[in-house]
């Protein structure tokens, strides 16, 4: 083809799928921002028990959430197997592999709980500070509940957004998080703390589960795949089916997640100001953190359907939009944080208050560190979407284990520690990390579909046949 008609092919392409993108980008993108406004409201509301309550709330939040974003990394594996079978026109197999995430989320519950248990003998034994200690063990009291409900809400998000139907999560998590608000508040009133704190959270998780379970129960469009037909058989094919591609998604967030949560940690051994201020700068990011998120989910799904029905370019189109859009879009938060930290910072904690002056200045300090990865922080969230959109969920996790393990953590320990930086350090380290990931994961992506591009293929849809498999 012609230099000149295959731009034109590539910019008409373009033009049809970045609409289809935006259309489940956007309700993706709404959802997790209301989901992460639970979390934002549960940091606002530790803020006004106090500083203590914060460095408390942020222990026990990043176990809670280092567990929860592992399961639901492996559940996300649902989103993709829908996504491709759909694509496929396999309607039996999209029913199968959601049937075989909500017996995954159950298990995957019960083993987290287990393990949040065990918390409550071993933090005392961590050499922690013990308001923290307490503190997170008050939230953790009632916030463990949430496990169950909030797993089998991502396995059955997976299921609808899979086939394409993203308004529906929009609209539940929205409801849940202005239920979170309202019982914060609440049961701040009443005096019951952290305590009070995750159980609004609980209570909300176990709302919106069942009102999705709900709403796929009646729904015209999704009701006639029958999830509650063959239930109770253990789907042993779709399951191993779920494992390789889930197993590989939730080792990445693992790794990813386990960048921030020995952040934590570190930020907890220099005391409960440094880990006050990161909980702060942290909430800030996630939230930010979020639009690319929801970016990464539409082009999973997707990529998913091009590569299921064996639309290979069109794949690599709709991994380009998406990483180039999410650039553009961090880049705006990027700015915030790096023009206005203290009006964010202003958000958590009273400016005007004497007390809160160190760790106001502390927080925003590491605010303007955060404006110089967003953009590769959100890079790389979206390059894993695609990669997983392509059925190669090992790629990323590798890549993640090197970009975040091997070279984050030690550098953020390093700086941390052995350097005059301190909090900064830390980081500064977490910011070499993620910069290094982006890059690796954008390559990858690049180069699997550049060599299934090659005109030497045996057939497009066999070569996306042997890809997934």
């Amino acid at each position: 083809m012609p230099l000149t008609h295959r731009w034109q092919h590539l910019l008409r392409a373009s033009r049809l799928e970045l609409p289809a993108l935006a259309k489940l980008a956007g309700p993706l993108i709404a959802a997790q921002m209301a989901q992460v406004a639970m979390v934002f409201t549960d940091t606002l509301m530790m803020g006004r028990v106090g500083a203590e309550a914060l460095a408390g709330g942020a222990l026990g939040g990043s176990l809670y959430n280092f567990l929860f974003i592992c399961a639901s990394g492996v559940l996300a594996g649902v989103a993709n197997g829908v996504a491709i079978r759909h694509g496929a026109g396999d309607r039996d197999g999209v029913r199968g592999f959601t049937q075989a995430g909500v017996w995954l989320a159950l298990m995957l519950a019960g083993g987290n709980m287990l393990l949040l248990a065990l918390a409550f003998w071993l933090l005392p034994l961590a050499g922690l500070s013990p308001i923290s200690v307490s503190g997170g063990l008050d939230y953790l009291a009632s916030l463990i509940w949430a496990m169950t409900a909030a797993l089998l809400f991502v396995a059955l998000r997976g299921f609808a957004a899979g086939l394409g139907h993203a308004g529906p999560i929009m609209h539940i998590t929205l409801l849940g998080a202005l239920l979170n608000l309202l019982l914060n508040w609440l049961f701040i009133e009443l005096g019951w703390g952290l305590f009070g704190i995750g159980l609004a959270t609980t209570l909300v998780m176990s709302g919106m589960a069942l009102t999705l379970m709900l709403f796929l129960r009646r729904s015209r469009r999704l009701a006639g795949y029958d999830l509650l037909g063959g239930l109770s058989r253990w789907p042993a094919q779709a399951m191993r089916a779920l494992l390789a591609l889930g197993l590989p998604i939730g080792g990445t967030y693992a790794v990813e997640t386990s960048l921030f949560f020995v952040a934590a940690l570190a930020m907890g051994y220099l005391g409960d100001l440094p880990l006050a201020a990161h909980q702060i700068a942290v909430q800030a990011v996630y939230v930010a953190f979020m639009v690319p998120v929801g970016i990464s989910y539409a082009a999973t799904i997707r990529i998913g359907q091009h590569f299921g029905a064996g639309r290979l370019q069109q794949a690599l189109i709709t991994g380009r939009l998406a990483i180039g859009g999410g650039a553009l879009l961090m880049l705006s938060f990027a700015a915030l944080f790096w023009l206005w930290p203290e009006s964010v910072v202003g958000l958590f904690i009273d400016l005007n208050n004497p007390a809160n002056r160190e760790l106001a200045v502390l927080a925003t300090s590491l605010l303007a560190i955060a404006a110089w990865f967003e953009l590769f922080d959100g890079s790389q969230c979206i390059a894993m979407g695609c990669l997983r959109g392509l059925g190669q969920s090992r790629w990323s996790f590798a890549i993640g284990a090197v970009g975040y393990c091997l070279l984050g953590i030690p550098a953020a320990l390093a700086l941390g520690f052995l350097s005059p930086l301190g909090a900064e350090g830390i980081w500064w380290g977490m910011a070499l990390g993620l910069s290094l990931t982006a890059v690796g994961l954008i390559v990858a992506f690049e180069r699997l579909l550049h060599q299934q591009l090659q005109p030497s293929a045996l057939g497009v849809q066999a070569t996306a046949q042997r890809m997934a498999a």
